[in-house]
This record gives C-alpha cells, structure tokens and sequence, in this order.
C-alpha cells in the first residue's frame, strides 16, 4: 500500500545494475508545466525557466536564443512553437524537445515547501495569533523562489520533469540542526486527472503541512499559462494545546519568453492564506512589462475579520519590506538546504530515484536515446498494470519494452 493508501498494482521491472546513482545536483523543486503524452500518469511536466525578462532577449536581440537552444534543436524547437499556436485546450498531449527533459521526477517537487526548514519551523514561536500569520506569510513568500526560478540551474535552464507512475513515492528528511528534524513524504495518488499528494512535518515545532497539486496549461499571447488546482493545509500546535489551521491556495503561472527560446517564468493573479482565527493574507504578483514594472513583485497585507493590520511589498526572488518602512520581511537571498534521501540502493524501486534512474542518468549524460528506452520501458510496465492487474503483471519482470506492450493489448 501507498503511504497515502492509494491501491499499487505490482513490481517493476527494473534493471538490477546500472551506472547511475541518486541524484546530487540539488534539483528544487518548481510548479509550472506542462505534460507530454506517455501511458503513464502524465501530470504536466514542463517547467520551463530560462533567461529572466530583464537579459538582452527582452529587448528583442538578434541572438536571441542561441544559447539557449542546441543547434542540433532549433528546428525541433520552432516546430514545438508552432504546435503551441495551434492547440486549443490543455496542452497534456504536447511532446517537448528533448534538450528541456529533466532528470528529475515531478514527486520530488513539494520539497519546494521546505527548502527554509528553519522558518517552516519557525512559525510555532509567534506568540500571538498575528505574529504566527505573519510568520506563515513570510515563510511561503520565501518559498516561491525555489520554486519557480532556480530549479536545475546546473543544467543552465528549468526543465521538463518526468512524468510520475501511479504509485511513485519519494521521501526526504531536513536534518536536526537546532530546531528540530523535518520529513517529507509524497506519493502520485491519482492517475486522472494526475495528483500528488505531500505530507512535511517538524514534529519537535509542532508544525505540519499536507496538501495536493496539479496543473491544467494552455497557450495564449505568446504563453504558456498555468492553472494549479490544489491546496495546502497548514497546522501548528500553539500553547495550551490548541491548533491553529492556515488554508494555502496556490499562484497562476504564466510561462513567457517562448518565441525567443528562452522561457521563464512569472507568477500571475493572487493567492490567499486564510487562518481560522481569522487573520488572513492576500498576495499580488506582478511582473515586468514591456515599458515598466520589476520582474518577480509582490505586494502582500494582512487582515483581521477585514481590518488590514499590515502590508508588505518586494520580490519574491530577493527583498521584500513592510511598506513604507526600512523593515525587511522577506530575504529569498539566503541559501536553501537541499533535501535529503536515502542511498538510492536504500530505496524501495517505487521510489523516485531508484524508479528514474538508468532515465536520468541518459539524460545528464546528453544520451537521449538510452534515457527514452527506459522511459518507454517503465511506460510500457505501468500500461500493463493498469490494464491487467497484479496477477498477470506480476509475471512480466524482465519483458522488453514491446513485449510488454504487446501482452497488455492482448
């Protein structure tokens, strides 16, 4: 069974050696993509930040682009920009270019959320009902960042994730280090529509976070627009044995920049954390336009029973300050702590990096071809299970590709 009791068909098969190890390259997670179509869960899965508004291709350069699209891709590119124009609807069926594929499966993205363990932890020291809304505030501000924009900056630009299996599972642990250890667990719990589902707790702070997410794109203005459907609960144990509950919902994203072949990524419209004392904060993004404006904005304020108490305003990349005041509120400046895993010959083979990784090691390595063989091999497994079952799946361990395609047909 599922850590989050979701019904899991049988085994993979899975190559019993292999070259790759888990990942190092401090992947954080991100939420904006979109899907390509496979025969597995297919979540959207292409996070695509490049280039930020403010380098020269805003400007319109002649260049733009050449450093960013392989010149082995730039018709493969072109063609993925004009499929864009002519979809209608969400964009699950699209196929990326393989230069943007991840190494990184999507179940490893809620790691995003505690990227700054030490303010996810620090939310159970306010001492009034306002002070912990603010503390909330602060602490999801400073998580957009890692989410949205430095995502794979090892590999120069924010990539398309891999699709996650019904089933997949990764988990993680921020070591204690003075406030106490925090864990997370996540699993693809629906197939359609595609769901992930994530639970992080700090259980010394008294501070847990359980929530879902998914994504449903389409292809607008030049861009790739991105509704995530989900939410976030947020508890936190507070003197007298009471808890205080904070309701997340999450931002609109909008993907620009395609035409030049340098995407990134703004966040859109509002989102809301709603207590149930009564406090609640309402933040704007905005981004840069074509004439004013700063890329990455916010401006935030923090209600009681519809009496606004405070507002903040800045980037969600960098500083942001009570407005009309000196007083720094958020700082997205200061490193983040990498989530932590076990050895991937420690994991069980439904877990992420154990389940990815001959497909992530094709594509660190630049070998696409072995990366889409094992790909379409776990595709071809997941087909046969959700077709057929454990009884028969149970049986097709060490079936290539084809053949097992071919006996779930059949």
């Amino acid at each position: 069974m599922g850590i989050f009791k979701n019904k899991r068909a049988a085994s993979l098969p899975v190559p019993a050696a292999s070259a790759c190890t888990a990942s190092t390259d401090g992947n954080s997670p991100s939420g904006a993509q979109f899907t390509d179509s496979s025969l597995t869960s297919s979540p959207p899965s292409a996070c695509l930040r490049l280039p930020s508004p403010t380098d020269k291709s805003r400007a319109g350069s002649a260049t733009l682009g050449t450093d960013v699209v392989p010149t082995e891709q730039k018709a493969g590119w072109t063609s993925f920009i004009k499929s864009l124009a002519s979809m209608t609807g969400d964009l699950s069926s699209m196929t990326a270019p393989p230069f943007i594929l991840s190494p990184t499966s999507l179940t490893e993205f809620p790691a995003y959320w505690c990227e700054r363990p030490e303010l996810f932890a620090d939310i159970a020291t306010g001492r009034t009902e306002q002070d912990r809304a603010e503390k909330v505030l602060r602490w999801f501000i400073c998580t957009l960042k890692g989410q949205y924009t430095t995502r794979n900056e090892k590999m120069g630009s924010e990539k398309k994730p891999l699709n996650p299996v019904l089933g997949e599972e990764f988990f993680g642990v921020w070591p204690d280090v003075g406030f106490g250890e925090t864990t997370l667990s996540v699993e693809q719990v629906s197939h359609h529509p595609p769901i992930t589902a994530y639970f992080i707790q700090n259980k010394r702070a008294g501070v847990t976070l359980q929530g879902h997410s998914g994504q449903k794109t389409s292809f607008s203005g030049g861009s790739i627009n991105v509704k995530q459907n989900g939410h976030a609960i947020l508890t936190v144990a507070v003197p007298g044995g009471r808890k205080e509950t904070f309701l997340i919902t999450l931002p609109k994203l909008q993907i620009q920049g395609l035409v030049w072949g340098s995407p990134y990524i703004e966040l859109a419209d509002s989102t809301a954390i709603v207590s149930d004392t009564g406090f609640v904060a309402n933040i704007d993004y905005k981004g840069k336009g074509w004439v004013s404006g700063k890329a990455h904005s916010y401006k935030a304020t923090l209600a009681h029973n519809g009496k606004t108490v405070r507002s903040y305003e800045g980037t969600w990349t960098g500083i942001g300050k009570v407005t009309k005041s000196d007083e720094i509120f958020t700082d997205a400046t200061v490193p983040k702590t990498e989530v932590s895993v076990k050895p991937i010959e420690e994991q069980n083979e439904w877990e992420s990096r154990r389940l990815w990784r001959a497909t992530a090691q094709g594509i660190r390595s630049g070998d696409y071809d072995a990366a889409s063989r094992d790909k379409s091999r776990i595709e071809a497994s997941i087909f046969c299970i959700l077709l057929q079952g454990d009884a028969h799946v149970a049986n097709i361990s060490g079936l290539d590709t084809e053949r097992a395609t071919t006996d779930a047909k059949g």
